[in-house]
């Protein structure tokens, strides 16, 4: 084991717990987790920004480190999932760089061989429509494969390179008056597939249902993309999803990704709410069946030889961290 791949659940360090696992978590910098990944005595009280964050109309406060701290996140953590990559493109139109593109670089600066991260596509590429003004409008870019390519696939490459462990494109929740039909949903994914550049770290979270079928997991399975496994709020359980796929969720890489979003049934201002501020596990919202379905999945994706990634996210339980520690420790007792 190498020196900096350390297994102790008491201190949080993840990273030595199997060649073929990566815990990790959809962000960072959370002010909330000191103590557990952050050593507070590392940073002084200027470094810490407070930002307001309105959900559901009601304002938080959120305490968030400065980006040096990536360094000390990865001390304990194999994979970072990197989301503000989903609000906004790395060029804007006329190719000057975006502040993500910049606070990309940044993290670039602090990221050590052996560092991982998963980054997110703009919705702008992935969703069929926006929220604009309080409502949702037609998104003239979905599935743009040149815009893909020139604002967000080439940049990314060009500051991150071997560093990106995937990409995962998100697809919105979609009522029933407002779907497409799965053939055609399958036929539209197959073009868009088709013109991005090929590569082997692809994968697809569809958060409609009625999408996680025969036709579109063959398109899928056709340019390489992998099906994320994502328990979140409308999805059916982990193993559901699973079985849908006809138990074929790794990429062209041989990897799948897991990623704890948020209690079923439970809408994302009602998490948000009862998480923050993301410091202790809450109880009433952490589902052990969730748990236990991610430490099923774990352990067949290991026997069959593939590598996984599993991304926790704070509404999933109320800290991340905690979540991964419960998930580690049932992993070990197999």
């Amino acid at each position: 084991m190498a020196e900096d791949e350390i297994l102790d659940l008491e201190t949080f360090h993840f990273r030595g717990l199997h060649p073929l696992v990566s815990l990790g978590t959809a962000s960072d910098r959370y002010a909330g987790w000191m103590g557990q990944i952050y050593t507070p005595e590392r940073y002084a009280a200027a470094q810490i920004t407070r930002r307001s964050h309105t959900v559901g109309g009601k304002a938080f406060v959120e305490e968030v480190l400065p980006v040096v701290s990536v360094e000390e996140y990865f001390e304990h953590f194999r994979v970072l999932e990197i989301d503000f990559t989903f609000y906004r493109f790395l060029l804007e139109q006329r190719g000057q760089p975006s502040s993500n593109y910049r606070v990309l670089q940044t993290y670039r600066e602090h990221l050590n061989d052996g560092d991982a991260l998963i980054l997110k596509v703009p919705q702008v590429i992935f969703a069929q429509k926006l929220l604009r003004g309080g409502a949702f409008i037609a998104n003239e870019a979905y599935l743009n494969p040149e815009v893909f390519r020139r604002q967000f696939y080439e940049p990314a490459q060009a500051i991150l390179g071997p560093t990106i462990r995937g990409f995962i494109f998100e697809q919105e929740y979609q009522r029933q008056k407002e779907r497409i039909a799965p053939e055609e949903m399958a036929r539209a994914l197959d073009v868009f597939f088709g013109a991005i550049p090929p590569d082997r770290r692809y994968h697809a979270e569809l958060r409609t249902e009625a999408y996680l079928c025969p036709e579109v997991f063959e398109v899928l399975a056709r340019h390489g993309v992998g099906q994320v496994l994502s328990h979140w709020t409308c999805l059916p359980p982990l193993r559901a999803q699973f079985a849908k796929s006809g138990n074929a969720v790794l990429n062209s890489g041989g990897r799948c990704v897991i990623r704890l979003m948020t209690p079923r049934r439970v809408r994302y201002e009602e998490a948000y709410a009862k998480a923050h501020p993301f410091s202790a596990l809450v109880d009433v919202m952490l589902d052990p069946k969730m748990v236990e379905e991610t430490v099923d999945l774990m352990r067949m994706a290991v026997g069959r030889g593939g590598e996984i990634d599993v991304v926790a996210n704070n509404r999933a339980g109320g800290n991340a961290p905690l979540i991964l520690r419960q998930v580690a420790a049932r992993f070990l007792e197999g």
